[in-house]
């Protein structure tokens, strides 16, 4: 029986909806609450604003696609699902940048890994970044409520074999390890997750938030791209959207003119600065695009007899955090371990090299795991971050800067993710790194990896957590919002989204910014009935 496509039958019977991409003329739309992007930080709060009965507008740069559009085939995914075509780099081009461009944000195409925000970065964003009302306890209704919205719990099944090199191999070390909780209702267990859900088991923004704006009278505009905010004054009085060909690759000349009483930007840590760059927003601090955060990763491959088959099953199950608070928030930089799901195309990038050597590092893909260590910066002042610039066609690339500390953090991971494996069975370990190969102890594992030259474009390095670049505060001096999202210096422009995040936070971010949103966007409902 073929499982029923949400969004289809939403349109069937009515929803309201523009697609940017064919517009035979320019457009006027207009709304109480114009919201750009529609991940994580947008998708909940149209649904709050929208139940509070605003009426909503929702703006997404990227396709509409729906779990009918979704075959698991990577050669159709990740140009359609994933910003730049999933070639979204550093502005060195040594980091890739996977994040969501489609309706649904990155929500579509994560791994579905939901972890409260950890109480020491929440401590520590009050102690460092005078941010007010959002401590352990503060927070704890709102991430309950957004759980019991998405279905987020603890993976009931046991892992697949790739997680369970982690579990594994901190069994037989003494290092502590966890189960992940999912954002799942009825998960099939397959494994391709990140070419969006055919099944809808994934609680993703299409099938949960976005379909409830849309019930309750809310519109979409998609293939737009928000490109600038009209300003007059302290407020922002309009915001111009340019009409994108269907490939969401170029603008293809209409425009789109949204009037609203309020704009919130829902964008992510690339693209909402952007948009304040791109508007000369008010800016006194020029804190716009700065302190930009990516949970920079590096990774470590290893070989064993058994079969792995690391493209199948749950993608994200069994974490640890045993290096993570070992030192403080503030001290060497420490890092969170998991494994990322490995389908083919992807995977024969990661694992480098070319030709037959890549052929063959291939060949043992059903026998590989790989794993890797999410570092958490943004905590030291040594640690490595980003900067949000335009290119001279305004559109955003992250410079993103590499620091002796952080490189040495990547190094202690290396060294911990090779032990693990090997304790969990590896018969040969490698670290993705471009003078590197197989070796099949753990000391010759040790020597390799002190000798590797840790550099750019040598190592292997990727992330998938955007964060920062808007960071929220109440001194104005250090933050571009107060607490509450409020813009400091427009009165009528709120920021919903990771790049409120004054540093990493140490965890993948989905949860944290489902429920800092909801939080923000109740207060914010209640502002604007009143």
């Amino acid at each position: 029986m073929p499982v029923p496509d949400i969004f289809r039958e939403g349109l069937a019977k009515g929803w309201i909806t523009h697609d940017g991409s064919r517009l035979d003329q320019d457009l006027l739309l207009e709304a109480d609450v114009a919201i750009v992007g529609s991940g994580a930080g947008g998708g909940t709060t149209a649904e709050i604003l929208s139940a509070a009965g605003l009426k909503v507008l929702l703006i997404e740069e990227g396709p509409l696609k729906t779990s009918s559009d979704f075959k698991m085939q990577e050669a159709d995914a990740y140009p359609q699902l994933y910003q730049e075509g999933i070639g979204r780099m550093s502005k060195d081009g040594a980091i890739t940048i996977m994040q969501g461009r489609a309706v649904g944000g990155t929500t579509l195409v994560n791994w579905t890994s939901s972890f409260r925000t950890p109480e020491p970065t929440l401590q520590h964003w009050a102690e460092a970044h005078h941010v007010k009302g959002h401590g352990a306890a503060e927070m704890a209704p709102w991430f309950e409520q957004m759980e019991q919205r998405l279905g987020v719990a603890p993976w009931a099944m046991p892992p697949n074999a790739n997680n369970a090199v982690i579990s594994a191999g901190c069994e037989k070390l003494g290092y502590a390890w966890h189960v992940i909780p999912r954002n799942v209702r009825g998960c099939w267990n397959l494994g391709y997750c990140g070419m969006g859900c055919p099944t809808n088991a994934k609680q993703s923004m299409l099938v949960t938030t976005i379909p409830a704006a849309l019930d309750q009278g809310g519109s979409l505009l998609y293939l737009a791209r928000a490109e600038r905010l009209l300003l007059d004054g302290e407020r922002v009085a309009g915001l111009e959207c340019l009409g994108m060909d269907a490939r969401s690759v170029a603008p293809n000349g209409r425009r789109i003119m949204v009037k609203a009483r309020h704009y919130v930007l829902a964008g992510g840590g690339i693209n909402t600065p952007a948009l304040l760059l791109r508007s000369q927003a008010p800016d006194p601090h020029e804190r716009a695009g700065k302190r930009t955060f990516l949970h920079v990763v590096n990774f470590s491959a290893a070989q064993f007899e058994q079969v792995i088959n690391p493209f199948y099953g749950a993608p994200q199950s069994v974490y640890s955090d045993h290096f993570q608070w070992t030192d403080g928030a503030t001290g060497q930089m420490s890092y969170k371990l998991e494994v990322p799901p490995l389908q083919p195309a992807i995977t024969a990038t990661m694992l480098g090299r070319f030709g037959v050597d890549n052929a063959l590092r291939m060949e043992q893909l059903p026998h590989t795991n790989v794993m890797l260590a999410l570092m958490r910066d943004g905590f030291h002042p040594d640690s490595a971050e980003g900067t949000v610039e335009l290119r001279g066609d305004g559109t955003p690339v992250l410079d993103y800067r590499m620091t002796d500390y952080t490189w040495n953090g990547i190094r202690r991971a290396f060294h911990s993710m090779a032990e693990i494996q090997f304790a969990a069975g590896a018969k040969a370990v490698l670290p993705l790194h471009a003078d590197a190969d197989y070796v099949k102890s753990l000391g010759e594992a040790k020597a390799l990896i002190d000798r590797l030259d840790l550099a750019l474009f040598r190592t292997r390095l990727g992330s998938a957590h955007v964060m920062g670049g808007c960071a929220m505060g109440e001194d104005p001096r250090l933050a571009v919002t107060d607490s509450l999202g409020r813009h400091h210096q427009l009165e009528n422009l709120s920021i919903h989204d990771g790049s409120l995040f004054p540093t990493s936070i140490g965890a993948n971010p989905q949860l944290s910014i489902y429920g800092l949103t909801a939080k923000l966007a109740s207060l914010l409902a209640e502002r604007l009935r009143a």
